[in-house]
C-alpha cells in the first residue's frame, strides 16, 4: 500500500491557484494603476519557445539591474524572481509634515516605487540540460536559453523485459 503524501497535494493546489491568479492578472492588465494586483497575478512577463536545439525564455523585467534578479531551474520549471530597492538617500518620515520645513524638503503626494519584488515560475516542456542553461540580461530583458536533452541521453536505465 503506498501513502500519498499531502505536500504534494498542497503543491497541486498551489500550482492550480497560480494558474488562476495569473489568469486574473492577464483580465486585469488594462484596468489602469487603481486596480489591486493580486499575489500570484502575473508580475513578470515571458515568451517562452523552442527549435530542436534549446527552449528559450525570454522575461521583460524593466528597471531591475542584472544583480537583482535570480534564476533558478527547478522541478521542471524556470524561477525567475526579482527585487530591489528606490536609491533614494533621504528618510521619508524626515520629507513633509512639519511646518518649518526647509526650501528643499521633500514631499510625496504618492510613492509606489520604494520596494519591488516580482516573480514568476515557468513550466518547461520538455527535459533539458541544467548543467548548460545559460543566461543574459540587456536593457531589462532576461534570455534564458535551456538546451534540449538529447533522446539518447544515459539520464534513465532501460529494463529488458524476459
Amino acid at each position: 500500500m503506498t501513502r500519498r503524501d499531502p505536500f504534494d497535494e498542497i503543491e497541486d493546489l498551489l500550482e492550480r491557484m497560480g494558474h488562476e491568479f495569473e489568469e486574473l492578472g492577464g483580465t486585469l492588465e488594462g484596468a489602469g494603476p487603481d486596480v489591486p494586483r493580486f499575489p500570484g497575478a502575473r508580475d513578470v512577463d515571458v515568451d517562452v519557445y523552442g527549435d530542436d536545439e534549446a527552449i528559450t525564455v525570454v522575461a521583460d523585467l524593466p528597471g531591475f539591474d542584472a544583480d537583482d534578479i535570480d534564476v533558478e531551474l527547478r522541478d521542471d520549471s524556470l524561477v525567475i524572481a526579482g527585487s530591489r530597492e528606490d536609491s533614494s538617500d533621504f528618510d521619508v518620515s524626515d520629507a513633509g509634515g512639519d511646518e518649518d520645513e526647509g526650501e528643499d524638503a521633500v514631499r510625496y503626494h504618492r510613492r509606489e516605487r520604494r520596494l519591488q519584488s516580482v516573480s514568476r515560475r515557468v513550466p518547461i516542456p520538455e527535459p533539458v540540460e541544467a548543467n548548460a542553461a545559460t543566461a543574459s540580461f540587456d536593457a531589462g530583458v532576461l534570455t534564458v536559453t535551456l538546451p534540449k536533452r538529447s533522446a539518447d541521453d544515459d539520464r534513465g536505465h532501460t529494463i529488458d523485459v524476459n
